[in-house]
């Protein structure tokens, strides 16, 4: 086989039978507009979000402090701050996190390792994909009427387990998807060597499987988690409260409590007509970008952490 330039390969294969012009500095061009394009949306996503970014800092940096920190929302803006609703969202995330992680992971390994291929497994795998991308405004009506109305003798309604429960239903398709493309990086060859030895399918993927694969499934599930500390829509929809001036007992007897969350206090203060108010929604917002950036760093160090353990 011969290498020739692309372009006398394109003009020799169109003169010589007419059937097929390959047109390569046609196509070359509509590369180099497509790479053009795709340069002009990135760099314009990057500069709409640094101008967004800007404006945050500057209308929140001055009136983010340690007593913003610790007090309670107020109807006076120069002394309301974050505090139940930041341990709010503390207690929502780590619930969340409970519930989402081992129904999730259970559920991948379920259809990765132990189902068979047939129509009702397909089935499942389509509406797991389909569920990643419904709104979640819709998952807030569903935990209205199934965790909120239907369960209210266990969750007491809008509490924070309510809330936990219609955030797990919200993230747990895409800890499904993130540990089932987790679970397919591990070699076959490698099941295939413990079953050669004698052990079970539950101890390869014990010993061998989940250990590999543990690094993407955090990853997922924490960037998982960090779509759902910044969803308002369903924690509207469930009745979260909008100002609450005492935080929930670090006990069993707290998840029945009700709650906030920086999201909920957020969009109370931008609603609200007086600046002061808005210098401190955008005070908040630093705040949950923080925290969002911590659990991103979080989940490299804890990728980088086990694939160096390997």
């Amino acid at each position: 086989m011969t290498m020739q330039e692309p372009k006398s390969f394109a003009s020799s294969d169109s003169s010589e039978n007419g059937l097929f012009k390959v047109a390569l500095p046609t196509r070359y061009n509509f590369d180099r507009i497509f790479v053009i394009a795709t340069w002009a949306a990135t760099l314009f996503g990057l500069v709409v979000l640094a101008v967004l970014s800007i404006d945050v800092l500057v209308d929140g940096l001055p009136r983010l402090n340690w007593s913003f920190l610790i007090s309670y929302p107020s109807r006076r803006p120069s002394i309301a701050g974050i505090l139940s609703p930041l341990i709010g969202s503390i207690w929502l995330l780590v619930v969340t996190a409970l519930i989402a992680f081992p129904l999730g992971v259970g559920a991948a390994i379920f259809l990765e390792e132990y189902s068979t291929d047939n129509w009702f497994t397909r089935l499942i795998e389509i509406n797991i994909a389909n569920l990643a991308a419904v709104p979640s405004i819709i998952y807030g009506l569903l935990g209205l009427q199934v965790f909120v109305r239907w369960m209210l003798p266990i969750t007491a309604g809008r509490s924070i387990l309510s809330g936990a429960l219609t955030l797990t239903l919200l993230i747990l398709p895409i800890i499904i998807v993130a540990s089932r493309e987790a679970l397919r990086t591990v070699p076959s060859s490698l099941r295939q060597a413990g079953y050669a030895l004698g052990a079970t399918r539950w101890q390869v993927i014990r010993e061998h499987v989940f250990p590999l694969a543990l690094p993407g499934i955090l990853t997922g599930t924490i960037l998982a988690l960090s779509r759902a500390i910044g969803e308002t829509a369903p924690l509207i929809v469930i009745g979260a409260l909008t100002f609450i001036t005492f935080l929930p007992p670090i006990s069993p007897k707290g998840l029945q409590s009700p709650f906030t969350a920086l999201p909920i206090q957020i969009f109370d203060w931008v609603s609200r007509p007086q600046a002061a108010f808005h210098n401190n929604a955008a005070a908040g917002i630093i705040v949950l970008m923080l925290l969002l950036l911590l659990m991103n760093a979080t989940a490299i160090l804890l990728r980088n952490k086990f694939q160096q353990s390997r």
